[in-house]
């Protein structure tokens, strides 16, 4: 199978209440193969990293908010995965982005991609969940980030191959 290489920019979309929004997504092809996963995707030819986060915050939720809102990258991530049939070797940045009560209140989820369902996402729920959520040990990762703030590089969480971690729900 051809393995198809990417490169993403995710957003750590947080509400006023620090609570992250999730988007469900799942594979057609494998019954009850789903998971929750940030807003963000691919980086079109000809864009950098920032301008695709600006794009996906549009497509997936009617944001449409200017690129210096978003801050340096915080996290990067290396993952294989399948869906649809297909294998991708992906390589992904996020960024964080804190929206106000009134911006968090305009989001319309409008990807394809989750019409499986979202929900925003409190630490302590990520924490408690038994769903299949990516990147892997999120709470963690998001409890800290926003404890301690960026460092002065991004901090890599690993490198995964993602079929091995799929749940039910």
């Amino acid at each position: 199978m051809t393995l198809h290489r990417r490169r993403t920019s995710r957003i750590l979309l947080l509400d006023d209440r620090e609570r992250l929004l999730l988007l469900c997504g799942r594979d057609p092809r494998r019954a009850g193969a789903r998971w929750w996963f940030t807003v963000g995707g691919g980086i079109e030819d000809g864009e950098d990293a920032v301008a695709a986060a600006v794009r996906e915050l549009r497509e997936e939720t009617a944001l449409a908010l200017p690129a210096d809102r978003l801050g340096p990258p915080v996290w990067t991530r290396r993952c294989r995965f399948g869906v649809d049939g297909r294998r991708f070797d992906q390589s992904e940045e996020y960024r964080l982005l804190r929206l106000t009560a009134s911006e968090a209140a305009a989001v319309r989820v409008v990807t394809e991609e989750a019409r499986y369902g979202h929900h925003w996402w409190s630490i302590e729920e990520l924490a408690a969940t038994d769903r299949t959520v990516r990147p892997r040990r999120l709470a963690h990762h998001l409890a800290a980030l926003l404890r301690t703030g960026p460092g002065p590089v991004p901090l890599h969480l690993g490198d995964f191959d993602e079929d091995s971690d799929l749940a039910p729900g």
